[in-house]
């Protein structure tokens, strides 16, 4: 079954020492490319988290964001200095504004943003690891989740253009004899009003060629296949976006076809009437993974 690319999910876990978000939003693009805001502290973890994605998606530009707070059972924060970086950065900072002669104060929040300042002496850092990747997981999972029942609402719209398709292939078939019979009775009535005796093997020939001209038997027959190979593809699991852009860009080219050969109005709007369901077709499936 398809899938879209667009979708999002939103974990949060709850642990005696603090709170973990995962929070991934996905939209479509060609390939799959991911993009991750973490905390310098679980860094490590990139390669681990892109091949889970790599695993449970095929295509779309993914970005996940993972927050984090510290804190004791009762929800209490518990903060420790690294005092040994804060000695460091202060000495650093001094030095500079000696050598540059400049006195301008410290800001203490700053500090305090700065990748290690504030260390969490109680916890270690495996538990957190842990807890991270395995709550990304879940993360994904939701994530999937959405995309899949994104994509059973897309496949409900484009089946739906197929029977648009459909009916209008069969509007064609149907009309078609019709339309020959009329060409044949307008080209008598015009050979009528010169007073000219017709060549019967001459005339014949004349309705061949216009019966050639405007042949668009194998057109229909085409449009026919591709719906049917659509709707197949739309049955297959993983990703079918791709496939199913070049299936678009063929019932397109059909399309183009039978408005070329269209000697009448009715064929021409039907050839136009095509090409609407197509492209409301094709912009849903820039969607599908």
């Amino acid at each position: 079954m398809p899938c879209s690319m667009t979708g999002f999910a939103r974990q949060e876990a709850k642990h005696p020492w603090g709170t973990l978000i995962w929070e991934v939003r996905s939209v479509n693009h060609r390939y799959l490319e991911p993009h991750f805001r973490l905390p310098e502290f679980i860094r490590e973890l990139e390669p681990s988290l892109r091949e889970q994605m790599r695993k449970s998606l095929s295509r779309g530009k993914v970005e996940a964001s993972f927050t984090y707070q510290l804190g004791n059972s009762d929800g209490s924060q518990s903060l420790t200095l690294n005092t040994s970086l804060l000695q460091q950065i202060t000495d650093a900072v001094e030095q500079v504004s000696q050598a540059t002669d400049n006195t301008a104060p410290l800001n203490p929040l700053e500090l305090l943003r700065w990748p290690g300042m504030i260390a969490d002496h109680d916890i270690e850092r495996e538990t957190i690891l842990s807890a991270a990747l395995d709550l990304f997981k879940q993360a994904l999972k939701s994530l999937v989740e959405h995309r899949a029942r994104e994509g059973d609402e897309l496949k409900l719209l484009i089946e739906q253009r197929l029977d648009g398709i459909t009916e209008q292939v069969k509007l064609v078939r149907d009309i078609l004899p019709s339309i020959l019979q009329g060409q044949r009775e307008r080209l008598l009535e015009k050979l009528e009003a010169l007073k000219a005796e017709p060549d019967q093997d001459r005339l014949e020939q004349e309705m061949v060629y216009l019966a050639q001209k405007t042949d668009v038997d194998e057109e229909l027959d085409r449009l026919d296949t591709h719906v049917t190979e659509v709707r197949r593809t739309l049955k297959q699991k993983g990703s079918v976006g791709r496939r199913l852009d070049f299936l678009m860009q063929e019932l397109n080219r059909e399309a183009n076809t039978l408005s070329s050969k269209s000697i009448v109005s009715d064929t021409t709007q039907a050839a136009i009437e095509l090409k609407v369901f197509i492209e409301q077709m094709r912009e849903q499936i820039q969607n599908m993974e």
